[in-house]
């Protein structure tokens, strides 16, 4: 079977950001660069309304996490400006993290204490700490305030760490790789907390990950990144929707019509396999008409578009 990579078209249309921009701004990121020895952030835009959900998806390495410490003024950007809240991390950074929580696997808790002793120190860092909600926490996640952290397995710490996130009632969420290691149980119950949260339309979490089901679960919008650049940004529904494949049989003299968003073709004899980002039903009637016999249209999953979508960048990119 041959493989065409088709080359990149710009997209008809510019994601609708109207709602966007008549909402709170929480996160606003332009022109946003990183430089390291070995790994380059070329410029980000990014922009997070009150009430959403943005997935950033990303193979290791990607960037995801450079974005995410950028954002939380743990690193400083080689260019560009970064506004978390409303205000500029580089000047009002520790009055900003005290509305946002934010979770990495970098973050270590004191292994002799107590969960319990964590969260009265929390509690005395934080004015909005919700003592019932963390409560509550403790239930849903089978945690105990006696246990001691180094008693906790992999799954219990994750967990342990976003109760005394959460319990702080934070308007933003940074979530870098929450559920990276979780069992299929733990995972999902971490996931069915975030889902909750999302419930009060003033907050909004930037939650990262290379597992696209996690992401697709709780996210608005998604947001790709490959090897430091953003290669592909849109809501959820928009990628689902938009992309499909196409599996026809054509003559061997057949010539493809013109087909917006086509972005990969495999043929094997009479036989081929066509991919497209922009499908509406004029594409199958297009097809038809030029002689070719389409045999199914295939919606996709969020992993094999987020692979489309990073193998045709890599694609251009080496040319």
């Amino acid at each position: 079977m041959k493989a065409t990579i088709m080359p990149d078209q710009p997209p008809t249309t510019e994601p609708n950001r109207g709602e966007a921009t008549e909402q709170t701004t929480m996160v606003q990121l332009t022109g946003v660069t990183k430089q390291y020895q070995h790994f380059q952030l070329e410029p980000v835009d990014l922009q997070l309304p009150a009430g959403m959900v943005m997935g950033l998806i990303g193979p290791n390495g990607a960037g995801k996490s450079t974005i995410m410490r950028i954002m939380m003024g743990l690193v400083n950007p080689n260019s560009g400006t970064v506004q978390v809240l409303g205000q500029t991390m580089s000047s009002n950074a520790s009055i900003v993290k005290q509305e946002i929580g934010y979770f990495s696997d970098d973050l270590r808790l004191y292994g002799a204490e107590s969960l319990g002793w964590h969260m009265q120190f929390v509690r005395s860092l934080y004015p909005h700490w919700d003592q019932e909600y963390a409560q509550m926490l403790l239930s849903r996640f089978g945690l105990l305030e006696q246990q001691r952290i180094k008693g906790l397995s992999h799954g219990q710490r994750v967990k342990a760490m976003l109760l005394l996130i959460l319990a702080r009632r934070p308007k933003l969420l940074i979530l870098d790789e929450p559920t990276n290691g979780l069992d299929p149980v733990a995972k999902q119950e971490v996931l069915a907390e975030l889902m909750q949260v999302m419930n009060d339309d003033d907050r909004s979490i930037i939650y990262s990950s290379h597992q696209t089901q996690d992401v697709e679960q709780i996210s608005d919008w998604l947001t790709f990144i490959d090897r430091g650049r953003v290669i592909a940004s849109d809501n959820r529904d928009d990628f689902l929707e938009c992309w499909r494949r196409i599996k026809l049989r054509a003559p061997e003299s057949w010539k493809m019509p013109p087909i917006p968003g086509l972005r990969h073709e495999s043929q094997l004899q009479n036989f081929r396999v066509l991919t497209i980002d922009r499908f509406h039903s004029r594409v199958a009637e297009t097809l038809v008409a030029s002689g070719a016999e389409v045999e199914a249209i295939e919606t996709m999953t969020l992993e094999e578009i987020f692979v489309g979508v990073v193998m045709r960048g890599r694609e251009i990119e080496s040319r």
